[in-house]
Formats: structure tokens, sequence, C-alpha cells
């Protein structure tokens, strides 16, 4: 089942979507937010509530916010693709382990809204990706387990200023944390839609202005997901409502030459099999 969060006649709510794209609005009939129903293992209740009733608004007349208001955590996979280590022709071996970075809420903006590309840096990138709500809380997960933890899922586009992750000689987080630079939505998907086999080989591809820019499937990540809710459970207490970002196939603007960074204008949508399409444009940040 689709789940999101929404403004509608000035008033913030949640809900999911029914088959004809019509908007159930769960917070007028179980109260909280998303997130929290997700805390306190209510979402399957949501899901059965959701299941007898039909929608009363047209997905078209809200305003998509990010799916979870707060997160607690926002960790990001960095080079988890077979091909993307490939990509940087440094001659590196394939790590042992994953890289992580963190990106702050207010980095990421929601589906149908514009990504700003800020004043600093004219090297605005994309990048298309899946993404896991957490659902259940723990440390040292196993691998068996790690499936369980799982909430649903969404998509990013965990924009980047390429000039600025070279800021510093040991970490990324500059050009990971412009206000607006990414975004993520546009709904979540609960995970009952999804079997070990879907996790596995789940295709994510993201166009710019129609043009494909990266193609590729979670068969071919270095760190399954599974691997990855288990490496970083083990120094985070994941808890319901972190996010995390699986990592981004080859095909980013930085890597081709001359480099294709994103400008005022452009349309970039990433679909991911099973979730659906985030869609945004790219504007100047108003100042």
């Amino acid at each position: 089942m689709r789940f999101i969060t929404y403004s509608f006649a000035d008033k913030i709510s949640w809900g999911a979507l029914d088959k004809d794209d019509r908007v159930i609005d769960l917070g007028a009939a179980l109260g909280g937010d998303l997130q929290s129903t997700i805390t306190n293992n209510q979402l399957a209740h949501a899901r059965e509530v959701a299941s007898e009733t039909s929608g009363s608004i047209k997905l078209e007349d809200v305003t998509l916010m990010a799916p979870i208001s707060n997160p607690g955590k926002v960790a990001c996979i960095g080079v988890n693709y077979a091909n993307r280590n490939a990509e940087y022709k440094d001659g590196s071996e394939a790590p042992k382990f994953p890289s992580l970075f963190m990106r702050v809420p207010e980095s990421l903006t929601a589906h149908g809204q514009p990504l700003w590309r800020p004043p600093e840096s004219e090297q605005l990138d994309y990048e298309g990706e899946i993404v896991l709500i957490i659902g259940k809380a723990g440390r040292r997960i196993t691998e068996e387990n790690a499936y369980d933890h799982i909430a649903g899922l969404t998509i990013m586009n965990e924009g980047t200023l390429r000039d600025w992750v070279r800021h510093a000689k040991f970490n990324v987080t500059q050009g990971k944390n412009f206000c607006n630079s990414g975004a993520i939505g546009p709904w979540m998907v609960s995970a009952d839609e999804f079997s070990a086999a879907d996790y596995e080989d789940m295709q994510v591809t993201t166009t710019v202005n129609g043009e494909v820019r990266q193609d590729d499937t979670t068969a071919n990540m270095m760190f399954p997901i599974k691997y990855i809710i288990s490496y970083i459970s083990q120094f985070f207490h994941l808890q319901p409502g972190d996010v995390i970002a699986t990592g981004t196939p080859n095909g980013a603007g930085a890597r081709f030459d001359p480099p294709k960074y994103l400008v005022p204008g452009d349309v970039i949508e990433v679909t991911v099999n099973g979730v659906g399409t985030l869609s945004n444009g790219v504007i100047d940040e108003p100042l």
C-alpha cells in the first residue's frame, strides 16, 4: 500500500492511496502521522483501515511532502553498485565495507518540488536511489532477520554538489547537505508489497529530460540491502522512521566527459520497480 504525507486546504495530514489514486485521510481517521504510526507498530492497522475505505481527495489536488517528516537518521550508502566502483577508474579494489555518510532532513525536498542549485556551485548532480524506511528498532540485526525491520520503501534523488564533496580530505558531508539539493518520495510503499526476491533484484532508473542516465538493479549491489541493515545496526541503534539510502548506480552527471551537471529547467525522474517515480525540476536557489 502507498502511504503519503501531504498538505491539503492549509492542513498537513497523512494517508494512503486507493486503487484509483484517491487519498484516504488516515490522519483524520487515526490521528498522528506516518512516522508515529510506524513507531507505534500500527502500520498493519492503518493498512486494514485504508483497505476498507475509499479515498475522498484526488491525488493531484494535494501537495505531497516527504513521507517521513522528521527522521531521526538519514543514512546514505556510497559507491554500492559494482560498476559504480569501476566508474571511478582509480584502479581501486572493491571495498570490504560500505561507505557511509549522513544527510539532514532539510537537504531533501519532496516529489514535485524543485531542487535548488545554490549560488556557491554549478555542479549540482543527481543520484537515483532506493530508500529503506525502518519499521522496527534493532541493534546487531542479523542478515537473516534484516527484512523484518523494513516498514517500506521510497525513492531518493540524492542530489550532490560535486565540488563541495571534495572540500575536505575524509568526508563528503558538505556537498551532500545543501538545502533542497535532493528529494525523497513520492510515497512509502509498505513492506508487505515486497518479497526477498524483490529486494534482491529491484530496478532503479534515472532520467534527465527524458534521457536515461542510470539503469541498474540491486542484484549488482556490492552490499545488498540485508547486509546494509545488518552492518549499520552494529553501531547505530536503528529506530522506526529512520531512513537509509542504499546507493546509486553508475551514470551520474559527473562521470560524463564533459560532465552533465543539472541546470535550471532540467527535470529528473527516478523510477523504482514496485515503488513508483520521484520527479523534480531544478531552479536556482531563491535568495
